[in-house]
């Protein structure tokens, strides 16, 4: 059986630059779902304080990430020191899809 990513939920707390109501559709239908996955207040301010948690969360290997753009993501967490692997990893924007895009992504 392929191991299963570990899903993250990027609350934008800080930036505020995804919508309000597709953020928590997004976290209502992660929780409805029962799925185990990790949240974060903001990957921006993780980034911009060099969080050490960001080692950890890139080191995940298979990773799904609920967020914003994937290059602004990908940036974050190559400016804090910890990049993301090329493989295994996959960045869902909450700013351009739908909840129900993004929860089916998450979710497969």
């Amino acid at each position: 059986m392929p191991e299963s990513p570990t899903l993250l939920y990027c609350r934008c707390a800080y930036a505020q630059v995804v919508p309000q109501g597709v953020k928590d559709a997004v976290l209502q239908k992660l929780c409805d779902s029962g799925a185990s996955f990790e949240t974060v207040s903001d990957l921006c301010e993780m980034a911009a304080h060099r969080d050490p948690r960001l080692k950890a969360i890139a080191g995940c290997g298979k990773l799904r990430i609920a967020a914003c753009y994937p290059r602004a993501v990908i940036g974050l967490f190559h400016q804090a020191g910890f990049p993301l692997s090329e493989e295994g990893v996959e960045i869902l924007n909450m700013r351009t899809e739908s909840a129900d895009e993004i929860a089916a992504k998450l979710l497969t």
